[in-house]
């Protein structure tokens, strides 16, 4: 078996981090043997280097090994192409087509981006590594298969998992062994080694002298974030290579290369639990606010009920004081100032009944009114359209008259005819 630094230098491998040697050691281990294994972590990292490595040390070394881009593919075609289609199967199926799990049978596949598969790919995918199955698209025939499964991704699977994007026993089958690696951010002995590899190879190839960096240069790309990691290291000491006349780099030249570099020592936002009464959007802060307004309405339809009922004044000034209270706080701190009028029932105008009133009609007019009660509470929005508009005419016109008559605030019954379009 093979070393780790034979290995890195067989594979062009920069790098001392522990967590590194680690992920590539546990490469070695598993590359004898058929266990499936799923590579972690951010785009950039240098998944890609691990399952050439697992497949170069296993016994299928001399077998075909694919690499497949699963976010690459569109979905429509991701099944033909990783299973094979026979011919007719869909529009432009002109011949029969083997895929990638028929050419790659004894060999080794790798999955990039394993998390994109559309989850009827994921059941699929499944099937081949519980017994090796699969169907062409359009076939009704088993075939058989035997592949090594390398698969990776630079997405929170168990998050993904919890929306329902990616199947659960799938991961499980997967990530028999889970290989991760490191971010740049976390390998800061390796960063300055790496920028001289690139910066070398950069200058072989466009035929230049070598670019150096000053010692605050240095400090500087130690202390960035990477969040493209390795890839966008490489992607900056080209560029600079290719655009800067001279070949020593100050800080301040390197700067200019590196995105939101003065904020680099700002903390990270971490994602995490919300906390009870965190709203995140204002969508949320938007839907609290009309959930309590329904609740306050609810209350003042009870109000208004109470009155119609049997005009029980005492009664329903305690609940108006208790709606209040509930709407504007125990000592009104709220409320605002030009709101703030006394505590009064909404006035109603006095049911006229005449002096000699038969028995019968009373209980007929009691029944009559626990008959509408449900109506009324389906259609207060009605009622209080029709009080506000009976007020006004009484009124003349007058906002602050009519508001006065109603128990409400000139601002409230002005918000209510825009809302009402009186």
């Amino acid at each position: 078996m093979e070393n780790i630094q034979s290995i890195k230098q067989r594979f062009e491998i920069i790098g001392n981090d522990v967590k590194l040697n680690r992920a590539i050691e546990k490469a070695i281990q598993v590359a004898p043997t058929d266990i499936s294994v799923l590579v972690t972590g951010e785009s950039g990292v240098g998944k890609e280097s691990i399952p050439k490595i697992i497949h170069s040390l296993s016994h299928r070394k001399h077998a075909k090994y694919i690499a497949v881009n699963c976010g690459a593919i569109p979905e429509g075609t991701i099944d033909s192409e990783l299973f094979g289609h026979e011919k007719g199967a869909f529009t432009g199926a002109t011949s029969t087509r083997s895929g990638y799990f028929e050419v790659a049978d004894g060999g080794t596949i790798f999955l990039d981006e394993v998390g994109e598969l559309p989850l009827t790919t994921q059941v699929r995918l499944l099937r081949v590594l519980e017994n090796g199955e699969f169907l062409k698209v359009g076939s009704s025939q088993v075939q058989k298969t035997d592949v090594r499964i390398v698969a990776a991704t630079n997405i929170q699977m168990f998050e993904a998992i919890k929306k329902e994007k990616f199947r659960e026993d799938l991961y499980y089958r997967l990530s028999t062994v889970e290989i991760n690696i490191p971010p740049l951010r976390e390998r800061k002995e390796d960063i300055h080694l790496l920028f001289r590899k690139f910066a070398s190879d950069f200058g072989r190839k466009y035929k230049m002298p070598t670019i150096r960096l000053t010692d605050d240069a240095i400090q500087l790309l130690l202390k960035y974030r990477w969040p493209g990691n390795i890839r966008q290291l490489r992607n900056i000491a080209e560029q600079v290579s290719v655009l800067e006349e001279g070949r020593t780099i100050s800080g301040a030249t390197l700067q200019g290369y590196l995105p939101n570099a003065s904020s680099t020592n700002l903390p990270a936002v971490i994602g995490g639990e919300k906390r009870e009464g965190d709203f995140g959007t204002e969508r949320e802060i938007l839907y609290k606010v009309l959930f309590d307004m329904k609740g306050d309405l609810n209350d003042l339809k009870k109000l208004t009920l109470e009155l119609l009922k049997n005009n029980d004044t005492e009664k329903v000034q305690e609940e108006n004081e208790n709606l209040i209270r509930k709407i504007y706080g125990e000592d009104g701190e709220e409320m605002p100032s030009e709101e703030r009028t006394p505590l009064e029932v909404l006035h109603l105008p006095e049911p006229h009944v005449e002096q000699q009133v038969s028995p019968t009609f009373l209980e007929d007019k009691y029944h009559f009114a626990e008959e509408i009660e449900e109506e009324e509470t389906l259609s207060l929005q009605e009622k209080e359209i029709e009080l506000i508009k009976k007020s006004l005419e009484r009124n003349r016109g007058k906002r602050k008259a009519a508001a006065n008559e109603l128990g409400i605030s000139e601002r409230t019954l002005y918000r209510k005819i825009k809302q009402y379009d009186l």
